[in-house]
């Protein structure tokens, strides 16, 4: 175990709140909590959507930073104010029998059988992009092969870029890149584009390429160009491609949280209502799992609000059990 997961023994007691995931949402939230003398612990699988990348952009005060040192920052801000981070993986997650006054409680099983019980769980499970099935372009993702305009556009400016098209959501994807290079080729491979589109794009200069992509091509510098099925090359030095992005439901389905597919067929996330609430009571899901076009920002934030409105039930319940126990004839759960 690293220095970074000192404190992660699992607690015996139960915990006021179990946070799965150790991203930025996960971590935001968990330190809201922690700031609030909430006893939680952070269960961390060590496996974040951005490792690939070389930094994180777009978060003001912090831009570039590595997605590593980001974590580790985020890691030592929660335990410096109590919080436990936990390495391990969740193989289950299920409600428990409720405390006195319903209050909830649930039971969450790491791999290896340790169990933790918790009255609040924040699922920050994040997603996973699934790519297109053509050979050489996952070799590159996060490096030659991007998705983001705003997380990688202004380190690609100017390249050669090649939109590898899925769906409909490439033709917005391609128009945000056209700003960020003169250089933009767009691969229909086999997905159908109008003649309102393919006005638009000759409008601004970009090549329409109907002849499927056959191959990534490249060398141990990074991608060279676009093999098509008829052979020929076409050189590029990026590949920008729209990810089919699913949160992940590894070892929490026992929890019953509805999920639905986000429009133009993008993925599929979980459903949350305000700050991240769900259907089942004292449970909140924030970031990618919830918001699948949530940068990292974005992501912390929502986990900074789930926090806050954990802590704010928390608070409730309390005060409920308080109550019941301050009556007169009143018996101590």
């Amino acid at each position: 175990m690293t220095t970074e997961y000192a404190n992660g023994k699992p607690p015996g007691e139960t915990v006021d709140a179990v946070v799965i995931g150790g991203g930025a949402a996960g971590l935001n939230g968990a330190l809201m909590l922690a700031r609030s003398r909430r006893s939680v612990t952070v269960i961390d699988s060590g496996t974040p959507r951005n490792a690939p990348a070389e930094g994180v952009h777009g978060l003001l005060g912090l831009d570039g930073i590595s997605p590593a040192e980001l974590l580790r920052a985020g890691r030592e801000d929660v335990r410096r104010y109590g919080g436990r981070i936990l390495s391990g993986e969740v193989t289950a997650a299920a409600p428990a029998a409720p405390a006195a006054g319903s209050d909830p409680r649930f039971t969450v099983t790491l791999a290896g059988g340790g169990v933790l019980r918790a009255r609040r769980l924040l699922v920050a499970t994040g997603l996973r992009d699934q790519l297109p099935d053509v050979p050489g372009l996952a070799r590159h993702w996060g490096s030659g092969v991007v998705h983001c305009p705003y997380c990688h556009g202004w380190e690609v400016r100017d390249e050669p870029i090649g939109i590898l098209a899925v769906g409909p959501a490439s033709v917005h994807q391609a128009m945000l890149f056209r700003q960020l290079t003169g250089d933009l080729v767009y691969f229909t491979h086999g997905t159908g584009l109008d003649e309102d589109a393919r006005a638009r794009f000759a409008a601004r200069a970009v090549r329409v390429v109907d002849t499927p992509v056959a191959e990534i091509e490249s060398t141990g510098n990074g991608i060279t160009g676009v093999r098509l099925a008829d052979g020929r090359i076409v050189p590029r030095h990026v590949i920008a491609v729209a990810t089919t992005m699913r949160a992940r439901t590894d070892g929490i389905t026992g929890l019953d949280l509805p999920m639905e597919e986000s429009p133009h067929g993008t993925g599929r996330r979980f459903v949350t209502g305000p700050a991240g609430s769900t259907s089942v009571p004292g449970v909140w899901v924030a970031g990618n799992a919830a918001d699948l076009f949530a940068q990292v920002g974005a992501a912390a934030a929502a986990g900074a609000l789930a926090g806050a409105h954990i802590n704010a039930d928390l608070a409730a319940a309390d005060t409920d059990a308080a109550l019941a126990s301050s009556r007169p004839g009143a018996t101590v759960a």
